[in-house]
């Protein structure tokens, strides 16, 4: 029997971008930057860059993110300790957002949408308490509330998912991908 001993564990693979993004990815102005919102790791970062769009990564916590590099940026931000949003004044052609809520910056999304900018949102919904985390209602959408949201922003809604997915995991979600006015 051999031991191999290494100094650096073995990578694991970088989980994959969700199939919502993955699927509307491609209304993204070619070479039009985009925000990822509580970034994460990184995942929807790295497939976005791979499709030749700079992006800015926001996160608390950006330790799982790669460096920063050119057509990278990283951005370290509290969204929920009341400070001023920290992207006043930029502009994207796509947000991302998954797996997030913080009902209190959905103005600013709107806002940092260039003209005919892209959202692609997809996060947790009532009802995935059943299922396990996050079950807090505070941070699980009300059925609708993405719809409502962009009404309410005048975002034109270009796809929208309510319910129930098994993939990854069992979870209840929402998902939107909607346009801002050009």
């Amino acid at each position: 029997m051999s031991t191999k001993v290494c100094d650096v564990p073995e990578q694991l693979p970088a989980p994959s971008p969700a199939a919502w993004i993955q699927r509307y990815a491609g209304l993204i102005a070619k070479g039009g930057a985009v925000l990822d919102l509580a970034a994460g790791s990184g995942r929807h970062s790295r497939f976005l860059t791979a499709r030749g769009h700079p992006v800015v990564a926001l996160d608390r916590d950006v330790s799982r993110l790669p460096e920063a590099t050119a057509g990278f940026e990283v951005i370290a931000a509290d969204l929920e300790d009341g400070s001023p949003w920290p992207l006043a004044g930029r502009h994207f052609a796509a947000i991302v957002v998954t797996n997030y809520l913080h009902r209190a910056i959905l103005p600013n999304l709107a806002t940092a949408l260039a003209p005919g900018g892209i959202l692609l949102y997809e996060t947790f919904q009532q009802g995935n308490e059943r299922f396990g985390k996050p079950s807090n209602p505070a941070v699980l959408l009300a059925p609708g509330e993405l719809l409502d949201f962009a009404a309410a922003s005048g975002l034109t809604v270009l796809g929208y998912f309510s319910g129930t997915v098994r993939h990854p995991r069992a979870a209840v979600i929402q998902a939107l991908a909607a346009r801002a006015p050009r």
